[in-house]
């Protein structure tokens, strides 16, 4: 994770972006209200992030630096867990900015200071690819409004948009102990509990634009002996955008959702990319016969939508989970899409 290479700012306003024909401009939109998350009963087991203090046990000694371990520079509550996210972002955003020109505003619904920005015209205005990333435990209620629905299929009318949603997993959906132990067991990871539920608000937002996906599970990829997450199954005929033109695989994370598809017509929405995934772990998904899952889905424009919908998950842009040529590539393709 890189540090900033300028000095930092808080709390002041976003200043739009003027309008440059061939260079997008992206904003990301974190679907959770901050004070929610970091404010969880740390005695509670299920649907809440970790602690700073469980991470560093867990991963010892990977954050062991004072710049993580030491209380008076960094939160050790839930608090410091949510700040790895904005650590791991930047690389990403440095990449944009470094391509386009532009920087890249991280909004949040409810930020740390408490303020509340829906999404409304001020977020779209000067957005031309908006990703919304539903890292928001459906506990803590953040549902999309009519309003912002409405904003959100207005910004999609415009030529050259395009909606990336990025709802996280649904670990430990069933009312069954023995299978959310068994999903436990599948994806190993001793940071996510028997039951972590994320992505109310794209789901909401999902439900309002008739987009039929639904994220579920957290299911662990099949890796290469380097370690790496095994190459995705790419239907390459039908990536007429060229989304994952010279990708191969996307950065390993433990517990990926499964974007499943809930309508029959083959032409409203196209899997793009699939992710093997590790047979070695029982699951009830890999069970049921399956031994891929999807990981990269592009719905083209249709009717009044003249912008693309494509879901990827938020692991994808960050850092923390290694960042190589492949994954670079798939980065410039998204910025520079037509």
């Amino acid at each position: 994770m890189s540090e900033s290479r300028t000095a930092r700012t808080y709390n002041q306003n976003h200043v739009p972006r003027p309008y440059s024909p061939g260079r997008r401009r992206l904003s990301i939109y974190v679907a959770w209200s901050y004070p929610a998350e970091a404010g969880r009963d740390v005695t509670e087991l299920d649907n809440r992030f970790s602690t700073m203090t469980e991470v560093r046990r867990v991963t010892w000694p990977a954050y062991e630096d004072p710049k993580w371990s030491d209380p008076l520079r960094f939160q050790q509550g839930i608090a410091g867990g949510l700040e790895l996210f904005f650590w791991g972002w930047l690389p990403f955003q440095q990449f944009v900015e470094e391509t386009t020109g532009y920087p890249v505003p991280v909004y949040q619904r409810v930020d740390q200071a408490g303020f509340h920005t829906p999404l409304d015209e001020r977020v779209l205005a000067d957005t031309d690819t908006l990703f919304v990333w539903g890292l928001d435990h459906m506990i803590t209620g953040q549902d999309a409004t009519p309003a912002e629905i409405e904003a959100l299929r207005e910004f999609l009318t415009r030529e050259g948009t395009c909606l990336a949603l990025g709802p996280h997993h649904d670990v430990g959906a069933s009312d069954d102990m023995a299978v959310r132990d068994m999903e436990y067991h599948h994806h190993g990871d001793a940071l996510v509990p028997r039951q972590q539920r994320f992505g109310r608000y794209t789901r909401s937002l999902m439900a309002g634009l008739g987009v039929p996906v639904e994220n579920r599970y957290g299911l662990r990829p099949a890796v290469t002996d380097g370690g790496k997450s095994a190459p995705l199954s790419i239907t390459r005929d039908l990536d007429t955008k060229r989304w994952l033109e010279g990708v191969s695989s996307f950065n390993f994370h433990m517990h990926l959702p499964h974007y499943a598809v809930t309508t029959d017509d083959p032409n409203v929405i196209h899997v793009l990319g699939r992710q093997p995934i590790d047979m070695s772990r029982p699951h009830p998904f890999t069970e049921a016969g399956n031994t891929e899952f999807n990981m990269f889905l592009w719905m083209p424009p249709s009717g009044d939508r003249a912008g693309d919908v494509i879901f990827a998950d938020t692991t994808i842009f960050s850092s923390l989970f290694g960042v190589d040529e492949s994954l670079r590539t798939f980065w410039n393709n998204i910025v520079s899409a037509k």
